[in-house]
C-alpha cells in the first residue's frame, strides 16, 4: 500500500516542488510505482513533471466531477494528477461536513496501486493543505537557511498539531529539510541552522542530516521537464537528493 508523503511549508520559494519532483524521479529509478499530486493552484509540479494541462485535474476529483483514476496522467517520469489556477476556488467550493477528508477518501480508491504518493502543497494554510495533511502518512518540511524562512513556522506547527488532534492522529513529521544551502560554510546559514534545530524540537522532530546544496541546475531542470537527477545527475544537489532518499527510505535501495 502506498506511502503518502506531503511536502509542505506555508512559505513559497523553499523548494517544495523541487523536492517532490526529485523524490518522484528517484523512486521511479528504483522501479517503484509513483503518483505525484499537485495541490498547488500554480501547477508548478504538473509542469515540472511534464504533465499536459488538459483533461481532468485534482480540482475535478475533489469536487466530484470525475473519479480520481480519471484524473491520473502518465508522464515519462511518473503518474501525475495535475492542478491549475481553478483549484484556488476550492476553499469556497468544499462546504461538506467532512471537507477535510475529501482527498483522503479519494486516495483510498487508488492507494494500493502505488508504492509512493507524493503531494505538493500550496504556500498557504488552506483547506487544500489541511486535506493533504489529513491524507498523509508523513510530512517533510523544506526551508531555506534564512531568517525570514523561520517566520511562520509557529503557525505551521499549530496547524499540524490541530490536524493530528482532530483529523489524523498518526501523522508523522519526518523532519525539516534545509534547501538552497550555500556550498561553503557561511555564518548566517550556520546561525539559522542552530535556530532550526530548536524549532525542530518544538515540532517533535529533527533537522534532516542531508542538506540540499544551492545549485543552478535545480532551477533549470523544470524548463526541460526533467527531475534534477535526470537533468544533471552529477551535480551536488542531485547527489544530495539521492542521499536524502537513502536516509529516509533505505528499504528501496
Amino acid at each position: 500500500m502506498g506511502k503518502i508523503i506531503v511536502v509542505t511549508n506555508q512559505k513559497g520559494g523553499v523548494g517544495k516542488t523541487s523536492t517532490c519532483a526529485a523524490l518522484a524521479g528517484i523512486f521511479r529509478s528504483r522501479n517503484k510505482k509513483v503518483l505525484a499530486i499537485d495541490m498547488d493552484p500554480q501547477g508548478n509540479l504538473s509542469f515540472s513533471l511534464g504533465a499536459e494541462d488538459e483533461g481532468f485535474t485534482i480540482h475535478d476529483a475533489l469536487n466530484g466531477k470525475c473519479r480520481i483514476r480519471e484524473a491520473v496522467k502518465t508522464t515519462h517520469i511518473c503518474d501525475v494528477i495535475t492542478s491549475n489556477i481553478i483549484l484556488s476556488g476550492t476553499e469556497l467550493e468544499l462546504t461538506t461536513v467532512r471537507r477535510e477528508y475529501v482527498l483522503k477518501d479519494l486516495l483510498k480508491q487508488i492507494k494500493r496501486e502505488y508504492d509512493f504518493i507524493i503531494i505538493d502543497t500550496p504556500p498557504a494554510l488552506s483547506v487544500l493543505t489541511i486535506n493533504a495533511y489529513t491524507a498523509a502518512d508523513e510530512l517533510i518540511i523544506p526551508m531555506t537557511p534564512e531568517i525570514l524562512s523561520l517566520q511562520g513556522l509557529t503557525q505551521l506547527k499549530e496547524t499540524i498539531i490541530a490536524v493530528k488532534k482532530y483529523y489524523n492522529k498518526h501523522l508523522l513529521i519526518r523532519g525539516i529539510l534545509l534547501t538552497k544551502f550555500p556550498p561553503g560554510k557561511q555564518l548566517l546559514a550556520t546561525e539559522v541552522y542552530e535556530m532550526v534545530e530548536l524549532v525542530a524540537q518544538q515540532f517533535g522532530t529533527t533537522v534532516l542530516p542531508v542538506k540540499i546544496t544551492n545549485t543552478v541546475a535545480v532551477a533549470e531542470a523544470p524548463a526541460h521537464q526533467e527531475t534534477i537527477t535526470q537533468y544533471s545527475p552529477m551535480c551536488r544537489a542531485a547527489k544530495d537528493y539521492i542521499a536524502l532518499a537513502q536516509n529516509l527510505y533505505p528499504e528501496i535501495f
